[in-house]
C-alpha cells in the first residue's frame, strides 16, 4: 500500500494539481492543503479512512477533468455540398464559416465536394455521426419509395434521415452563349448543350428537353458541368444548363465574360414543369435589362438519426441565428424564411424540431 501511495504521490497528484491550474484559477481544491498534505512526510503512515479520502479526492478530480475536455471538445460536421463551381458550394462554405464564428469555434464544419443531390442521399446509406447533405425534399421521398433514379436502390437507412433546415430554393438557369443567337426554347434545336453527369439538375434539364419538345433535338455534350464557361467561352457547347440558386457563380461569370443570356420560360412551361414560378429580377446578371422568369425546387439541409438531439438543436439554432449575417454576405439567403419548413416533406429532427417550438415556427403534423 505504502509503494502504491508513494507513486500516486509521484506521478498522478502532481499532474492532476497542474491540470486544474491550467483548467480554472477558481477551484480551492488545485490548491488545497488536504492532497499535498496527504504526501507531506517521508514515511506515509495513514489510516484506511484518510486513504479512502484521497482517492474520493482524486476520482473527482479524474472525473471532473474528464467533464472540463468534453465540454471543451469541437463538435465537428461533414457538410455535403455540390460541385466546387457550383452556388451551392459556395452556400456551404459562408455556412460554415457562419457555424464556427456563431458557436465560438465549437462547430467547425467541414464541407465536401459532390455530384450533387442523388450522390449526396445515397452517401447516407453508408455514412454515420454527423453527416449532413443538401437535397431537394422530394428526393427523400423518392429514395424512400425506391422510384425514378432510386429505382432498385432502396435502403433502410433512408428512413432514418431527418431534416434541419432549409437554404435557397434550386433555381433553373438556361444560359445561351451571345454568338447562338438563340433567345427561347424553340431556338435551341440543334445547338450543343451541356448539361452535366449525376445531378440533380441535369436530371432537370433532361426533364424540361423532353417536356419543350427537344429530346433528340439538340446535341448534348460530354463536358463536365465545371468546364461550362470555358467551353462555352471556345465555342465547344452554345449553351449549358445549371441548376444553382441565383445568382449563380457560374451564370456571373459566363454573363460577364461572354455575354451569355438566360432563357426566360412563358406562363405554359412552367405550368407544365410542375415546379415553382420564380423571378430573377432584371439585373442579377450583366446586360440583364429584363427580369427573367423561370423556376425553382426547394432545397433542405439534412442529417441522420445518427446525430444526436444537442448538436441538431445547435447547429439549426446557429444557422437562424447567423442568417442575417449570411443575408449581409450574400443575396441568395435573404429568401430564406421559416415559411420554408412548409417545403419539409418528411421528418425534422427532434433537436431541430426543438428550436422551432422555441421561436414559434409552424410545424406540419407529419415533422
Amino acid at each position: 500500500m505504502e509503494r502504491t501511495l508513494r507513486i500516486l504521490h509521484l506521478i498522478i497528484l502532481p499532474s492532476v494539481i497542474n491540470s486544474f491550474k491550467c483548467k480554472t484559477d477558481t477551484l480551492d481544491i488545485c490548491q488545497a492543503p488536504l492532497l499535498t498534505d496527504f504526501f507531506s512526510h517521508g514515511t506515509i503512515n495513514y489510516k484506511e479512512e484518510e486513504i479512502m479520502n484521497l482517492f474520493k479526492i482524486l476520482t473527482s478530480a479524474f472525473l471532473f477533468l474528464g467533464l472540463v475536455s468534453a465540454a471543451n471538445a469541437d463538435t465537428k460536421i461533414t457538410y455535403k455540398s455540390a460541385k466546387s463551381t457550383s452556388s451551392y458550394y459556395q452556400m456551404a462554405v459562408e455556412i460554415a464559416e457562419a457555424m464556427k464564428k456563431g458557436s465560438a469555434g465549437e462547430i467547425i464544419v467541414t464541407v465536401e465536394e459532390s455530384q450533387g443531390s442523388v450522390q449526396n442521399v445515397m452517401e447516407a446509406i453508408g455514412r454515420t455521426n454527423n453527416y449532413v447533405f443538401t437535397t431537394p425534399p422530394v428526393l427523400i421521398k423518392l429514395a424512400r419509395d425506391g422510384k425514378a433514379m432510386f429505382k432498385d436502390k432502396s435502403n433502410p437507412r433512408f428512413d432514418e434521415v431527418r431534416a434541419l433546415f432549409p437554404i435557397p430554393s434550386l433555381t433553373m438557369h438556361f444560359v445561351m452563349s451571345k454568338n447562338s443567337g438563340v433567345k427561347d426554347f424553340a431556338g435551341m434545336e440543334g445547338k450543343t448543350i451541356l448539361l452535366g453527369k449525376g445531378s440533380f439538375g441535369a436530371r432537370e434539364g433532361e426533364k424540361y428537353l423532353k417536356l419543350f419538345g427537344l429530346e433528340g433535338k439538340v446535341k448534348l455534350a460530354e463536358v463536365e458541368l465545371s468546364n461550362a464557361v470555358p467551353a462555352l467561352k471556345n465555342g465547344q457547347i452554345d449553351g449549358f444548363v445549371t441548376a444553382g440558386s441565383f445568382p449563380a457563380p457560374n451564370v456571373i461569370e459566363a454573363a460577364a465574360s461572354a455575354g451569355a443570356k438566360v432563357i426566360t420560360l412563358n406562363d405554359e412551361q412552367v405550368k407544365a414543369s410542375k415546379r415553382t414560378r420564380l423571378v430573377i429580377p432584371a439585373g442579377t446578371y450583366a446586360g440583364q435589362k429584363d427580369d427573367i422568369v423561370t423556376t425553382s425546387l426547394p432545397v433542405i439541409a439534412f442529417t441522420t438519426t445518427d446525430m444526436d438531439d444537442e448538436t441538431a438543436y445547435t447547429l439549426t439554432k446557429t444557422y437562424w441565428e447567423n442568417k442575417g449575417a449570411l443575408g449581409e454576405a450574400a443575396k441568395w439567403w435573404n429568401g430564406v424564411s421559416l415559411d420554408m419548413l412548409s417545403n419539409i416533406l418528411t421528418d425534422i429532427h427532434p433537436g431541430a424540431k426543438k428550436y422551432y417550438k422555441e421561436v414559434g415556427a409552424s410545424l406540419a403534423q407529419h415533422h
